[in-house]
């Protein structure tokens, strides 16, 4: 098995990006049969299967699937017979409500429409948004309304 950090804090480790709050986001590599339990310090916790299967108290699940866990459960992950590739994640709970448009998650319809009006500008670095400097010809457009 092996957990790569990618940010965040979480078995023991800190990643060195920069983070604004409480999370961690990790990319897990399971050996068929393998148990890994999930970060209990975390209130929020989710896991999507990327490759093979897993099992959570008995129940099996393939890939493509996402799944959020209750605050403060117990939670292991056992790998299936083939192994499986999990994208692990997990943070302080944000309080009110979140809306979700394309990439971008806000706390308000408002700064989603401000969102969307920014990456239509393309103004990297000036805005709300970057890209690196060396990619910043070619990028991915808003899709339609």
């Amino acid at each position: 098995m092996s957990i790569r950090l990618i940010i965040g804090r979480a078995y023991g480790e800190t990643a060195p990006v920069r983070v604004f709050s409480e999370t961690f986001y990790a990319d897990a590599d399971l050996k068929p049969g393998s148990l890994l339990p999930l970060p209990d310090d975390h209130e929020d916790r989710g896991l999507y299967v990327v490759e093979g299967s897993i099992s959570v108290a008995g129940q099996a699940f393939e890939s493509g699937r996402m799944m959020v866990f209750r605050p403060r459960d117990r939670i292991s992950v056992a790998a299936g017979p083939t192994g499986a590739r999990l994208i692990i994640l997990g943070g302080a709970t944000l309080g009110g409500p979140r809306y979700i448009w394309w990439n971008f998650v806000g706390s308000s319809r408002d700064r989603i429409e401000a969102a969307k009006e920014q990456w239509r500008k393309a103004d990297w670095g000036r805005g709300l948004f970057d890209l690196p400097p060396d990619d910043r010809d070619e990028f991915t457009p808003l899709p339609p309304p």
